[in-house]
């Protein structure tokens, strides 16, 4: 194993040299992606429609291509899926990563082409490797296995030659066969579609293995750390894993986490590393190894993805002004759009960043666009909410005159929920079965929240405060924020507006 680890470290090593050259010449590396994707584009039925034979310019690109959101593309996403050629992309895409919903779907269908898996995805996770090498040349972590954490979707069939799944088990399935060396649990168990039956495997394999890395959800992860703890009697993951070196985590905040990784895990020398990778591209790998608790990522410019940046106050606009890469400023809240060799065209992801530097360009993820609960991974945003609370009200006869929530953390062996404060113009009839409703229409409209809700392994059943008549207009009085244009926050990622209502 160590001529292994010897050689795939030096193999990493070599991609720092392309790293350093778009570190070093960003705009002109953002440039040639741009001139290749609608050089390709061209070829499509989108790129048809928006003649992009004839585009020359980013600005003339600008002007003829609107800012897309999924149902924007949602027409050709289906054609793609029903097996119809170059359409958002040249060829055939057989391949769609399920992601949670938009305002008019429970879940949206991400195309994922063999160029994106190459070119980005899997460039991302080699990367990732070669940047910790750089900064741990003594690394032993091909000395072990990586124990990854994939999503709770088998790979299913749209038709003959259409594939879905979480991008996890898309990635999985599609991974060289070398791949399968250094990871585990193998693919058998990790695209089982029943969660716990997967721990309670994931749990027992693992816990004999010689484990040097971890990649997954923060919350996902402390279940199973938990299990392999309860298969082994030990009180530390330290005790089990004791060359665990790295552990790789995205999709969430880490922040409220970290103390809870630190506790169970007991290895003072464990490397946390940030990525930014969604369903729609692998954006960002934290490249400094300071071990601070809220990392800054650098921007991966190579990795057949346009980008542009638009200033918060655009949003909402019929033409927003977007921003291109050399126009960026630091400490500036800005939305992402991308253009990517996934066929997706000027696609608003709704994730919101700021740069934290310019040389090279380096980001954190700040948000969603708009409110939500992404603490567990849910991604539950307030039409996700509105829409629930009608269904419930529906179903109890209540009516709804104000509310807010926001999470309740993790602690010790306590799982996670939401926390609703609720005012109500007309309470429910009966205040479980709203709760139970209220419970199951989120179910039923949020795929992740109903995946992190299945069997209480991540959110317990919500939590509801009935509040007294008038308590958000005293809320809101108390903080000076009376009158029209002011609203009280709906979601909110943190407890502060939560504790200050309850307060009351």
């Amino acid at each position: 194993m160590e001529i292994i680890n010897t050689v795939l470290g030096w193999t990493m090593r070599k991609r720092l040299h392309q790293i350093e050259l778009f570190t070093k010449f960003p705009i002109d590396v953002q440039n040639e992606w741009f001139g290749n994707l609608i050089k390709a584009g061209a070829k499509t039925r989108i790129g048809e429609k928006y003649e992009f034979s004839s585009i020359k310019t980013v600005q003339q690109f600008k002007e003829r291509l609107p800012v897309k959101e999924y149902d924007d593309l949602k027409p050709y996403i289906e054609r793609a899926i029903q097996g119809e050629k170059d359409v958002l992309w040249p060829g055939e895409t057989r391949w769609f990563a399920k992601s949670s919903g938009t305002t008019s779907d429970k879940s949206k269908f991400i195309p994922v082409t063999r160029e994106s898996l190459e070119e980005n995805h899997f460039k991302g996770g080699k990367d990732l490797l070669a940047l910790y090498f750089t900064s741990n040349p003594n690394s032993k972590i091909f000395t072990g296995r990586g124990l990854v954490l994939g999503g709770s979707s088998e790979v299913n069939q749209f038709q003959s030659q259409s594939y879905w799944g979480d991008l996890s088990a898309v990635i999985i399935k599609n991974l060289p066969f070398w791949a399968e060396f250094h990871r585990t649990p193998s693919r058998k168990i990790a695209l089982l579609p029943e969660w716990e039956e997967k721990i309670e495997k994931m749990g027992e394999i693992t816990s004999q293995q010689n484990i040097t890395t971890l990649t997954g959800v923060p919350s996902w992860t402390l279940v199973v750390l938990k299990k392999v703890l309860e298969i082994t009697g030990k009180t530390t993951i330290g005790e089990v894993w004791p060359n665990l070196e790295m552990y790789t985590h995205g999709g969430v905040s880490f922040i409220p986490y970290r103390d809870q990784f630190d506790e169970i895990i007991n290895l003072p020398n464990l490397k946390y590393l940030e990525t930014y990778n969604a369903s729609e591209g692998f954006f960002g790998i934290q490249d400094v190894f300071d071990n601070q608790r809220s990392a800054s990522l650098l921007l991966m410019l190579d990795y057949g993805i346009y980008y542009e940046f638009m200033p918060l106050s655009e949003r909402g606009k019929k033409h927003p002004k977007t921003l291109e890469l050399h126009e960026v400023e630091i400490d500036t809240n800005y939305a992402i759009i991308i253009s990517t060799n996934g066929g997706l065209w000027r696609y608003l992801i709704g994730d919101t960043v700021v740069f934290t530097s310019l040389d090279p360009f380096r980001i954190k993820v700040t948000g969603r666009i708009k409110q939500f609960i992404n603490v567990f991974g849910e991604e539950l945003m307030v039409d996700n909410a509105e829409n629930a609370l009608k269904i419930a009200c529906e179903k109890t006869n209540a009516r709804v005159s104000d509310y807010t929530a926001c999470p309740v953390f993790m602690e010790g062996n306590e799982k996670g929920a939401h926390e609703w404060a609720i005012e109500f113009e007309k309470k429910p009839d009966n205040m479980d079965f709203f709760l139970e409703a209220l419970d199951n229409a989120l179910k039923s409209i949020n795929s992740d929240y109903e995946a992190k809700r299945y069997k209480d392994f991540i959110l317990k059943a919500p939590i509801v405060h009935v509040l007294p008549q008038n308590t958000f207009y005293n809320w809101m009085k108390k903080r000076g924020k009376l009158g029209g244009q002011n609203k009280v926050p709906r979601l909110s990622n943190e407890r502060k507006y939560m504790d200050e209502v309850l307060a009351l």
